[in-house]
């Protein structure tokens, strides 16, 4: 069965408008859902990656390889050509060992031919596409520390059992979990480019909707699906004409000031908070069809950007949306 289509998910919109945003620009590094269980965390993500147009790959490639020379050598593939496969969305479970993530000796081959073959791990699955880490904030910290080391090189590294394998490993990576049950470490955290927050709706009008769509994907697939078809093919195309804007797009120096003083104003530890806020706002206004940068862009993306790199202020009650919304409105304006 199809994934639930993307357009059909009943509000969560600032979820959505993140996971699109990180869809036209991949270097925004990710996003970061926390919330109640049952919110569409995980379907929005396999929604969004159904939505996506398929990527060129070669077949049979451990990799996801887009042309023939960046197909590694352990693969030994008997041919290279190319055909098209939907973009990948990989699971990284909490019980994943270090050696299924990255990769190891393929025992099999080992005991039954005596040679010494690779194993690709989950990072090698989700090489252009999406891995997708549920309560992200219960994950083991030698979990963690893999993921950071390949997240800022964007190549995983295999050094153990006699093997010396390197290989791409560049993805979007998504992490959804509660609060509640666990805080994620700093150096993680950082790493997501976008925060949302979600919740569960309050009012039953919205709660009905979601029920009625949830049976209808059930029971009547097919026309639900036909349903919507041509909305998923709308963002579709959306995102693939704002691919094409961004490198058009003017970012005047005032909108360069403006990302600047914000950060300043905020407190956010490095020139990350910056630089994720920059590419967010330019994304948004790709999105929008707009040819330059404003302030309203930036405003826009702001709390999504930087809610998650505020330094903990104890006395501070209203949390750190709250925060990112108040200093934005005296900043900004």
């Amino acid at each position: 069965m199809q994934p639930f289509p993307f357009s059909a998910i009943v509000g969560q919109d600032e979820m959505k408008q993140a996971m699109i945003l990180t869809a036209i620009d991949a270097s925004i590094g990710g996003v970061l859902v926390f919330g109640d269980r049952g919110t569409g965390k995980s379907t929005a993500v396999r929604a969004l990656a159904a939505l996506l147009p398929p990527i060129k790959a070669i077949k049979g490639c451990p990799i996801n390889s887009a042309s023939a020379k960046d197909v590694p050598d352990w693969a030994a593939l008997e041919t290279k050509r190319a055909h098209e496969t939907p973009t990948p969305v990989v699971d990284l479970p909490l019980g994943a060992t270090e050696d299924r993530v990255t990769g190891a000796l393929d025992i099999e081959k080992a005991l039954t031919k005596g040679e010494k073959a690779f194993q690709p791990g989950l990072l090698a699955r989700a090489n252009r596409g999406y891995l997708y880490i549920d309560e992200v904030n219960l994950l083991e910290d030698h979990i963690v520390d893999l993921l950071l080391d390949v997240a800022q090189s964007g190549e995983n590294v295999v050094e153990r059992e006699g093997l010396s394998i390197r290989h791409a490993a560049r993805f979007v990576l998504v992490g959804s979990g509660n609060p509640e049950e666990g805080e994620l470490r700093p150096q993680l955290l950082d790493r997501f480019g976008l925060s949302v927050e979600v919740a569960s709706p309050k009012d039953v009008e919205t709660r009905v909707e979601v029920i009625k769509r949830r049976d209808a994907f059930e029971n009547d697939n097919a026309a639900f699906m036909l349903r919507w078809q041509a909305e998923d093919a709308a963002i579709r195309d959306r995102i693939l004409t704002a691919r094409k804007a961004l490198a058009k797009l003017k970012t005047p120096e005032k909108s360069l000031v403006d990302v600047a003083e914000l950060c300043l104003a905020l407190g956010s530890d490095g020139l990350r908070g910056e630089l994720t806020l920059l590419k967010a706002a330019r994304a948004y206004a790709a999105w929008r069809d707009d040819t330059a940068l404003t302030r309203a862009h930036v405003r826009a993306v702001a709390p999504m950007a930087l809610r998650h790199r505020l330094r903990r202020d104890p006395l501070d009650e209203a949390g750190s949306g709250t925060r990112v919304a108040r200093t934005v409105e005296d900043v900004l304006g």
